[in-house]
């Protein structure tokens, strides 16, 4: 298997069909980042942009993701970071480590869709519409606030 050190980003509005290996693609319009797996087993690792998924930072020339991205439901189980473009590769986690982080991560998503909508409810129930939409990233608000 290629275990790539070294990535290049491409920010994209559509992902295109054909993934190349060692180039993560960053849709800010659809929050969410896709790539190749690191391992080269060629399978697509979507990581989904949320405050209870991944955060992405881009420092002008790289990017990097977090937390780990733990490919558990692949056969291959590879677990890395991204981080200024480059792969560091992370421990292997055990059967016991895996379930605890899935149920972990489950948990989180269903907090964070508890607190939208309760945010939403007392947004309208004061009357008041919502200034900021939290389903979009930053740079996409920031778009909305300052024109195309």
């Amino acid at each position: 298997m290629i275990r790539p050190l070294a990535l290049i980003h491409e920010f994209v509005d559509f992902v295109p069909r054909d993934l190349k290996e060692g180039v993560v693609y960053v849709s800010i319009q659809y929050a969410t980042v896709i790539h190749k797996c690191c391992c080269g087993c060629g399978r697509q690792v979507v990581t989904p942009l949320a405050p209870s998924q991944w955060t992405l930072s881009y420092d002008g020339r790289t990017i990097s993701l977090h937390p780990s991205i733990g490919n558990w439901n692949f056969p291959c189980k590879s677990h890395y970071w991204i981080r200024g473009n480059q792969v560091l590769w992370a421990k292997r986690w055990s059967e016991a480590e895996i379930v605890a982080g899935q149920h972990r991560d489950a948990k989180a998503i269903r907090d964070e869709f508890v607190d939208r909508q309760s945010s939403s409810k007392e947004t309208t129930a004061k009357g008041r519409p919502a200034t900021q939409n939290p389903s979009k990233g930053i740079f996409a608000r920031l778009k909305d606030i300052f024109g195309k």
